[in-house]
């Protein structure tokens, strides 16, 4: 993730410029700190205490440059127009928080009006066009079966909807091709090699098609 949004970044906006960031569903910070080490100023939203609790702690850690550059702000991911105006930020992250609100659509849009003009948004989802992967890879037939059925997302239903708020799809990833059936803690012998790896088949066809989790950048026009 981390590469990609790299790479989309200093594709869009202007080498040394400070952008504005918003991470919506921050989890622990990881890539809002990741940001503001890199001299952008972000603002992170998030409800759950614990989460919250966890990014504090890594934030106080941090020089004072890069605590000044980063706030934490305790709401829902839909409540983004309670504490900001339209248009305020340059980039707007959301990963991982479509795929447990009720309204996805709704968020969506409250998401994309929170960009300025040629502003960027991310978002991590899970890939509905390959539900089975994981329960087959893992020999679980049944699971595999069943999730043929699930209702998800799916790319053309994401490229439309970007499209219908305004930031439509600039370009996207596959997330976690190979490594989903892998153990979480599982520490890979040749780390390097795998992130390269997974790196290069989010990008390709056909792999990235059939990745656990698709990552997608649109932009406002």
């Amino acid at each position: 993730m981390a590469r990609q949004l790299e790479e989309q970044i200093a594709g869009r906006f202007a080498v040394g410029r400070r952008l504005r960031v918003l991470d919506v569903g921050m989890g622990r910070g990881a890539q809002a700190l990741w940001l503001a080490r890199a001299g952008h100023q972000v603002t992170g939203v998030e409800q759950d205490a614990a989460m919250i609790a966890a990014a504090r702690e890594a934030l106080a850690g941090e020089p004072e440059g890069i605590r000044e550059r980063m706030r934490i702000v305790e709401g829902a991911a839909g409540e983004t127009g309670v504490h900001f105006l339209p248009g305020s930020f340059d980039v707007v992250l959301c990963h991982g928080v479509l795929m447990s609100v009720e309204e996805p659509d709704a968020l969506l849009a409250a998401l994309a009006r929170m960009l300025a003009p040629g502003g960027m948004l991310s978002l991590l989802v899970r890939n509905g066009d390959a539900p089975a992967m994981r329960a087959g890879l893992c020999g679980d037939w049944a699971e595999a079966l069943a999730a043929f059925d699930t209702e998800s997302y799916r790319l053309k239903r994401l490229t439309a909807t970007l499209a219908g708020i305004g930031a439509p799809l600039h370009t996207w990833y596959g997330v976690r091709v190979f490594t989903d059936t892998v153990a979480d803690d599982a520490v890979p012998d040749d780390l390097d090699t795998l992130l390269t790896l997974e790196d290069r088949a989010g990008r390709t066809d056909p792999y990235r098609g059939v990745a656990a989790l698709l990552h997608l950048c649109g932009v406002r026009g």
